[in-house]
């Protein structure tokens, strides 16, 4: 019986500016390629190192040419180093074809100074290296369907792609911080900006995306409050105009939750600012049955990038062999698809875990009854067992 699996794959071009498309396939053919792993904190080091044996099990039986190196991002380099991005992870991630990284952050480091906490590292390497394309792909195995939040019929065959524009809006915008008013009372304040060419390339980015998929773009701003995203979506409406075979939709942010419960298949591509898409991308997360399932990549315009999880640190379940890996190999999958062009790997490793799921293999965050809950650990070598028969 053929296995069931999603289609996570999608062939991207960026074009930051009209005219001018650089392509993220085969840059990096022929040369010895260079992985970053950044494990991070929390769960980061558990989950990476199954993914970790996954790509040894590749190197392994394809005979790629790939020199893996390690580095610190997060509270670990704070601790180490003194600093969640130390300047010799800016230079390995600046000589590598691609980066996978775990996760960062945890309440050990919530109360350091705001310039030093992890998040702070992960702000950086994403500015530092122009990582402005985030692509969170939120699609339901088969398998799955019974663990999602919402009823079988709303979600099943659900397949969305989120294009979240990630160096720019809220998250990067000057002024921000918390000062001290002449009334003695605190008061926080950041600063919501975007320029029209940081809005013009992550459009096209999304129309790039779409015309390899259903043709469909759906843009999400809050334009009736918001003027910087006023702008989007009157940047984003002109940028359409290049691409008249792409059908177009606005919606604000908060009709665009309610639909994403309501009716999650109307949508083919969202397109949105940094923080909306950090906050509706983990909401359809729930929609395929966690958010240990979602795997991420972020993008720069020559191809290279860093794949990661969706999820977070997890540090209440960290060190407990509980956490799911699948996530975090499936970001594996798009890192050899996207940044080395090494697609029937990334097919092989898609197909591993669709069989693990058909063989009932779970990870207590999608587990159901009468299927067999197994750990972090088993989950990877289940991942390997099906890769071993596939790849055969």
């Amino acid at each position: 019986m053929p296995i069931s699996r999603p289609r996570l794959k999608v062939d991207v071009c960026f074009a930051p500016v009209k005219n001018r498309v650089f392509s993220l396939i085969g840059i990096y053919q022929n040369v010895t390629r260079k992985i970053l792993i950044l494990p991070g904190d929390g769960i980061g080091p558990e989950i990476i190192a199954q993914a970790e044996k996954v790509l040894a099990f590749l190197i392994n039986k394809r005979g790629f040419d790939l020199e893996l190196e390690h580095g610190l991002l997060g509270g670990c380099a704070v601790d180490a180093a003194g600093s969640p991005f130390p300047d010799e992870t800016l230079k390995k991630a600046k000589s590598s074809a691609a980066i996978l990284l775990g996760a960062v952050g945890g309440p050990k480091w919530e109360t350091i100074e705001r310039s030093l906490r992890p998040e702070r590292g992960l702000l950086a390497i994403r500015s530092n290296l122009e990582l402005f394309a985030n692509l969170r792909p939120a699609v339901l195995f088969p398998q799955l369907a019974m663990a999602s939040t919402l009823k079988e019929d709303v979600v099943s065959n659900l397949d969305i792609m989120f294009v979240r524009e990630l160096t720019g809006g809220i998250y990067f915008g000057e002024p921000r911080g918390i000062r001290t008013l002449d009334n003695g009372q605190r008061q926080g304040f950041n600063t919501l900006v975007y320029s029209e060419s940081e809005i013009e390339r992550i459009a096209r980015t999304a129309f790039e995306v779409a015309s390899k998929r259903q043709g469909r773009v759906c843009s999400v701003d809050k334009a009736n409050v918001l003027e910087a995203t006023e702008l989007w979506r009157e940047v984003v409406s002109r940028v359409a105009k290049d691409y008249p075979n792409i059908e177009l939709q606005h919606m604000y942010v908060d009709n665009a939750a309610m639909q994403l419960v309501r009716e999650p298949k109307q949508f083919d591509v969202i397109v949105t600012t940094n923080m909306f898409g950090d906050i509706l991308s983990d909401l359809a997360s729930m929609l395929t049955g966690s958010i240990g399932m979602l795997p991420s990549a972020s993008l720069a315009s020559d191809g290279s990038g860093m794949y990661e999880p969706s999820h977070g640190s997890a540090p209440d379940i960290a060190g407990q062999d509980i956490a799911n890996p699948l996530a975090t190999i499936l970001s594996l999958s798009m890192l050899l698809r996207y940044s080395l062009s090494e697609a029937e790997a990334a097919d092989q490793i898609e197909q591993a875990v669709s069989q693990v799921l058909s063989d009932g293999f779970r990870t207590k965050d999608i587990h159901s009854d009468g299927m067999n809950c197994v750990g972090t650990n088993e989950m990877g070598d289940a991942v390997i067992k099906a890769l071993t028969s596939i790849a055969n």
